[in-house]
């Protein structure tokens, strides 16, 4: 996943909401929105990498969550293990989240963000093995942690909240449609599907410098992307919204994915969802 924004606690009827794209070769193997269950027998909400095994966001039963970026560098990098199974590991798990993340050994991975949290204790991270002061520098052995209070964040292939154009208008529509108190955010066309379908790249504004040719930046800076000749672009869109109170014991997961086809790049500023396939799941999470 490449783009995502996330509202962490800034509702009281909605704990979590989020929205996100993921940016991907069209000819990895992957699996779609589905409810599937770990060795363990955890339950966990989440499309599936079907070469690794790992996800890139996830929820499962109990309301942990996790949220998965790479991180853009110039230098080609392969770790030792998938970064999937980083999300995948999280929500299997019962340990806390600082017992786990202290688990974590950072150079067997590519570079990679990543955000978990449960949205019944409200306890949420970002961590990243890139410094975040300079996240497109080679890689580091030690990881970074932040602890995140309740607002709303913005995250693409830099650290969390680096504010490029794309990541800031996604994270401003998602506030707005939240203080809209709109009763779907998922609604299609709507100002959250809208701003991940945008291909606009402001043609005034600086492209970041992340180690790749300034073609590449320009062709990466939109929200939804289609680099046809490489077979790559946002190969999915999601969004995800959990409402009610936490002190029942209960709260309400709807999960909507729309899975993108190929497509030509073209001049407009919206892409065209009109062949995407809709995927929508609802799901009672029950705290532990």
């Amino acid at each position: 996943m490449c783009l995502l924004a996330f509202a962490i606690a800034s509702d009281t009827l909605r704990p979590f909401v989020m929205a996100s794209n993921r940016d991907e070769f069209f000819a990895r193997p992957t699996q779609g929105l589905h409810t599937w269950s770990t060795a363990s027998g955890v339950r966990i909400h989440a499309g599936r990498d079907e070469k690794d095994g790992g996800t890139w966001l996830g929820v499962n039963d109990h309301g942990r969550i996790a949220m998965l970026t790479n991180v853009r560098s110039g230098l080609p990098e392969q770790g030792q293990r998938s970064r999937g199974e980083l999300t995948t590991g999280w929500l299997s798990g019962e340990i806390t989240a600082t017992q786990w993340l202290n688990e974590i050994e950072p150079a067997n991975y590519g570079g990679f963000n990543l955000v978990i949290g449960d949205v019944f204790t409200q306890n949420w991270f970002w961590c990243s093995n890139r410094s975040p002061a300079d996240p497109h520098q080679p890689a580091t052995t030690e990881l970074h942690v932040q602890a995140l209070r309740p607002g709303t964040y913005g995250l693409s292939n830099a650290a969390l909240d680096t504010p490029w154009p794309k990541t800031a208008t996604l994270r401003n529509a998602l506030r707005s449609a939240v203080a809209e108190n709109r009763d779907d955010l998922a609604s299609q066309p709507g100002p959250l599907t809208d701003a991940l379908a945008s291909r606009y790249v402001d043609p005034y504004e600086p492209l970041p410098q992340t180690g790749v040719s300034p073609e590449a930046e320009r062709a990466l800076a939109s929200a939804f992307i289609s680099i046809p000749t490489q077979g790559y672009g946002t190969r999915c869109s999601t969004v995800v919204q959990v409402t009610g109170s936490a002190q029942h014991g209960t709260l309400q997961l709807q999960m909507d994915e729309w899975t993108h086809p190929p497509s030509p790049e073209t001049a407009a500023e919206t892409a065209s969802w009109a062949n995407s396939e809709h995927r929508q799941l609802k799901q009672v999470l029950r705290g532990r």
